[in-house]
Formats: C-alpha cells, structure tokens, sequence
C-alpha cells in the first residue's frame, strides 16, 4: 500500500530533523534534564545533545548567569561518564563553585590558552574527542564559517557545545542549532530568613531550529531545576528572533 500524503510529510520531517543534527533516541535513552517547558520547545520535545549552542552575553553578570545555567546541563551529561573540556583565554569560572550543582570539578578539563585567536581551534580539537560529554567555549567573535567548522565536528562526534560568547556588541548569523541568554534575576527569600536565595534566572530561546522561542523564569535549588512559574512569562517579539 503507497504511503500516503501525510506519512510522507511526517517521513520529510523526520528526515530534516535528522539532517539538522537532532537524531531522535529511544524513551528508554532519552536523557532528562528536568528543563520542563523549555525541553518542550524543541523538537522531539527533548533538549538537543549532540549539536551546537551559542549563549549570548553583553554583561559580566549575564556571563555568570549562563555559567551556572550551562553547569545544570552538565550535571545531566555527565552522568553517562566522561569528562567536560572548558576552553577560555579570560576563564573567570571558580571551580569549586561547580559543586554546587552537582559537578565534582574533577571531571572539567580546564584549557586556558594565551591568545583569544586560538580558543576555537582549541575548541574543534576538543568537539572530535568521542569521549568528551561536552566542551564549553568561551569567546567574543564567531563568524558563520567558524561555528560551522564546529557543527562538522559535532556531527562525527555526537559531543554537545556549548558557546558562550561574551562583550557581545552585535548578532550575527551563525550554524548554531539554539541561540540563548540567561540574566540573573532577584532570589526569593523565606520570609524573616537573611542571606541570598537559591540562583534564579531569566532564559531566552532567541533561536532554535525547527522550534518554538520563548522566555522562561527559572531556579536552581536541591541539585535540580525548577521552575517558579509553569507557563512562559512572555514570548519574544519579531525584533528578537535573531538569524
């Protein structure tokens, strides 16, 4: 029986996804990083492995912030082994403060490299490496040719990138399968308790290949994200959905 109109559709779909780097896994190897709606908008409704994202900052604190949102993640990758290679020439992570979430700071490979021109090639070394979990970048520029270069290696590797691009002046277009920013936002405290409350943040979806950008308030607390508020505190204007 000819497959029909529909089942073709659904084959061309599967297809694009697959060629776009997201390969769906079964239920039983699907890894769960506890982002709730935020996993929702990808397709597949799963957080994409095995593929390039590119987090934006223009402040110190954003920079901070998409820190310890990407130490989150790594907590979840790591958890079927490996190690986690953190490639800076300006590296201002501390890293006993990854035990925090979860991360014993053994398992990161810290690579700080003298000039800033050699971080992404340090980086493309590193995405080839089967056994990495996952290589952290961080670097201000990176051109479409560039971030390209990076999703070939992703592509024989299967190893997840994570590009945090700091002192952002303007938006480029790049190969990166998700755009992101996180900013800090204020703790909730218990009431009559001093002291700073458990990491909150905004996260923004700028971009996303075959998905559904938004904006999503989030917290870190007990080794686990949470989420204070269930639906999308707003959705990003025309003017915010970056190429």
């Amino acid at each position: 029986m000819s497959a029909t109109k529909q089942e073709l559709i659904d084959k061309l779909r599967q297809d694009l996804l697959g060629w776009e780097g997201f390969r769906p896994t079964a239920p039983e190897e699907r890894q769960t990083f506890g982002l709730g709606p935020i996993e929702n908008a990808f397709p597949n409704q799963a957080f994409p492995t095995g593929v390039l994202h590119e987090f934006i900052s223009t402040r110190p604190e954003f920079t901070a912030a998409i820190g310890g949102f990407i130490a989150g993640i790594m907590q979840t990758l790591l958890e079927k082994g490996g190690v986690c290679v953190w490639v800076s020439y300006t590296r201002r992570i501390y890293p006993p403060a990854l035990k925090r979430f979860g991360i014993n700071p053994d398992r990161i490979i810290f690579i700080d490299v003298v000039r800033e021109k050699d971080v992404l090639w340090v980086t493309e070394e590193a995405l080839k490496c089967n056994g990495i979990a996952a290589v952290i970048c961080e670097t201000r520029l990176l051109t479409f040719m560039e971030s390209r270069r990076l999703q070939l290696a992703i592509e024989q590797s299967q190893v997840t990138g994570f590009i945090l691009r700091k002192d952002v002046k303007a938006l480029n277009t790049t190969a990166c399968t998700a755009r992101w920013t996180v900013k800090p936002l204020r703790s909730k405290l218990r009431p009559g308790m001093p002291g700073v409350g458990h990491p909150r943040w905004q996260v923004d979806l700028l971009k996303v290949k075959n998905g559904q950008p938004g904006s999503w308030t989030l917290e870190w607390k007990n080794n686990a994200f949470l989420h204070p508020q269930k639906e999308q505190i707003q959705q990003p204007d025309a003017g915010r959905r970056y190429a």
